[in-house]
C-alpha cells in the first residue's frame, strides 16, 4: 500500500508541474514562461489579471501609457501595474522543479503516438475573440476570423502575420460579424457573416468575389468537401446546405439542401478519407446554464451512420462534456473540443462503436476550432487567449 501510494503521488507530481506551469506561470499574452529577469516579471492588472511586463509595455500607449486588460477590456494605466508576489513566491518555490520539467505537455493521443504542444501564436491584439481556423490546402497557410478591425488574418506555417484584410463594417463587401472560414482546394476563402446572414467569398488576396446573401437564416459553420464544394451549416433554419460555387467567375451555380431538420447545427466537418461529413448540434436547452450538443455523422450519400451526445459522452467520462468544435483527423477518426473540460477528446470512427479518448488535456482554455495539417499536425483555436496552439504527433 505504502509503495502504491508512492507511485501515484510520483506520477501525479509531474502532472501538477506542467497543470501550474500552463495555468499559472505562463503569460497568456505572449505564451511565456514568467521569471524574475525585468520583461518577464509578472504584473498586476487593477482587474485582477496577470501578464509580464514586456506585454504591459507593449499594450501601453507610448505617450499616455493607457491600456485595456487583454482579457476583460478594463481600462488602466502602464503605473498602475503592480509585481505579482503570489506568482513570483510561486516561481521561487518551484524553481528547481520548473527548470527539470519539460516545457511541453504530452498527452495521450488516438493511437499509439502522444501529442506535443510545441508552438503558439497569435496573443491578445494579434487577434481578439477569433471564431473560425482553416488551413489553405495549396499554400500550409492558417487563415483566422476574429473581431479585429480587419476580420480575416492569415499567418504563415510558423505563426507570422502574412496577410489581413475584410474591413469591419456594414458594406457588401465588408464583413460585420464572421463566425467561421474555410478555404477552398483553388484558395478561396469562405467566410459566414452573421451580421448579414450571407457567406461571402474572397480571392486569397482579399479581393471580394462574390456574395452569396437571401439564402440562409443565420449561417453559421462552413467546410469544403473533397470536390471544391461548400458546405454551409444554417443554425436558425436547422439545416445543411451544399453550394457549388464557380469562384474565379464569381458565380453561384448550385445550391442544394442535405439536411432539413438538425438542432441549431454549427460546426461542420469532412472526412478527406471517406467523404463523411460530421455535424455539431448545439440546441438551446430548458436549464439555466446547461448545454446538450450531439454530433451526427452523415456518409458521403448522406446516411446517418453515427451520432453521440452529451448523456452517451457522459457515461464514458466522469463529467459533461460541451462540444465546441468537430474535425476528422487524416485515419477518419471524429476529434471534437470540449470546452467544459478544456481538452480535445477522439471519438473513434463513426461506423464502429464510440470510444472516448482524450488527446489534449492541459494547456487549453476555450477551444473553438480545429483542423489537421498534411504533417498530421493539429492545430487548435483558443478563444480566450485569442491564439493558435499547435500540437504534433511524437512516435517516440
Amino acid at each position: 500500500m505504502m509503495s502504491a501510494e508512492a507511485s501515484g503521488s510520483g506520477t501525479a507530481l509531474p502532472e501538477l508541474m506542467r497543470e501550474a506551469e500552463t495555468s499559472l506561470l505562463e503569460c497568456k499574452v505572449c505564451f511565456e514562461r514568467f521569471g524574475h529577469r525585468q520583461q518577464r516579471r509578472p504584473r498586476n492588472l487593477p482587474c485582477g489579471h496577470v501578464v509580464c511586463l514586456a506585454c504591459v509595455a507593449a499594450l501601453a500607449h507610448p505617450r499616455t501609457l493607457a491600456l485595456e486588460c487583454p482579457f476583460c477590456r478594463r481600462a488602466c494605466r502602464g503605473s498602475d501595474t503592480s509585481d505579482c508576489l503570489p506568482v513570483l513566491h510561486l516561481l521561487e518555490l518551484l524553481g528547481s522543479a520548473l527548470r527539470q520539467a519539460p516545457a511541453t505537455h504530452r498527452v495521450p493521443a488516438c493511437g499509439s503516438g502522444t501529442l506535443t504542444c510545441h508552438h503558439a501564436f497569435g496573443g491578445w491584439g494579434t487577434l481578439v475573440n477569433p471564431t473560425g481556423l482553416a488551413l489553405c490546402p495549396k499554400t500550409g497557410r492558417i487563415v483566422v476570423v476574429h473581431d479585429g478591425k480587419r476580420r480575416v488574418k492569415i499567418f504563415d506555417s510558423g505563426g507570422g502575420c502574412a496577410h489581413q484584410f475584410g474591413e469591419k463594417g456594414g458594406a457588401a463587401q465588408e464583413i460585420r460579424y464572421p463566425l467561421d472560414v474555410t478555404v477552398t482546394n483553388d484558395c478561396h476563402v469562405v467566410v459566414t457573416d452573421a451580421g448579414d446572414r450571407s457567406i461571402k467569398v474572397f480571392d486569397f488576396f482579399g479581393q471580394i468575389k462574390v456574395v452569396i446573401g437571401g439564402h440562409f437564416s443565420l449561417p453559421w459553420g462552413v467546410e469544403t468537401t473533397p470536390q471544391n464544394g461548400v458546405l454551409v451549416t444554417d443554425a436558425e433554419a436547422g439545416s445543411l446546405h451544399l453550394l457549388e460555387v464557380d469562384f474565379p467567375e464569381g458565380v453561384l451555380r448550385k445550391t442544394e439542401r442535405l439536411q432539413a431538420h438538425l438542432r441549431s447545427p454549427r460546426g461542420v466537418a469532412v472526412s478527406g478519407l471517406t467523404g463523411a461529413i460530421a455535424v455539431l448540434e448545439r440546441p438551446l436547452t430548458l436549464g439555466p446554464g446547461t448545454c446538450s450538443t450531439t454530433v451526427k455523422v452523415f456518409s458521403a450519400s448522406m446516411q446517418l451512420i453515427g451520432q453521440v451526445d452529451t448523456f452517451g459522452l457522459s457515461l464514458f467520462f466522469p463529467y459533461e462534456i460541451t462540444a465546441s468544435a468537430v474535425t476528422f483527423d487524416h485515419q477518419g477518426n471524429v476529434i471534437v473540443a470540449d470546452t467544459s473540460s478544456h481538452a480535445v477528446l477522439c471519438l473513434g470512427k463513426p461506423e464502429e462503436s464510440p470510444v472516448l479518448k482524450p488527446i489534449i488535456t492541459h494547456g487549453l482554455s476555450h477551444p473553438v476550432a480545429l483542423t489537421f495539417t498534411k504533417e498530421n499536425s493539429l492545430l487548435v483555436l483558443d478563444s480566450a487567449t485569442h491564439s493558435i496552439k499547435v500540437f504534433t504527433i511524437d512516435w517516440g
